[in-house]
């Protein structure tokens, strides 16, 4: 997995928009996903070029159709490598102040 790519392309919010409508109804032609969008489609094919390099967006043509695909598998990795850890320590911390704030012993 390349994090900076993935990094990248979740850093801009017209990809994480595309990401959530994929999100919301997968298989999603080039011109449906440009509906919910206020730019050309040359720009929103550039978006989804970079999608599709991290690795986030997969195609598959059906006839003459493009249709897009989300790849939730980045973002898993992500969250396995970057979020998780901080959460973890976060809801042990969450714990031992509720234990505290209870008089809750181990006695």
């Amino acid at each position: 997995m390349d994090d900076d790519k993935t990094f990248k392309a979740l850093g801009d919010p017209t990809r994480r928009k595309l990401l959530d409508l994929l999100c919301e109804k997968n298989g999603q032609t080039l011109g449906q996903l440009c509906e919910h969008l206020d730019m050309k489609r040359q720009s929103v094919t550039q978006h989804i070029g970079l999608l599709e390099e991290a690795n986030l967006v997969s195609t598959v043509k059906r006839g003459r159709e493009k249709l897009h695909f989300l790849n939730p598998v980045p973002l898993q990795m992500v969250y396995e490598r970057w979020i998780r850890k901080f959460e973890q320590q976060r809801l042990a911390l969450l714990h031992d102040l509720k234990t505290e704030l209870e008089g809750e012993t181990d006695d």
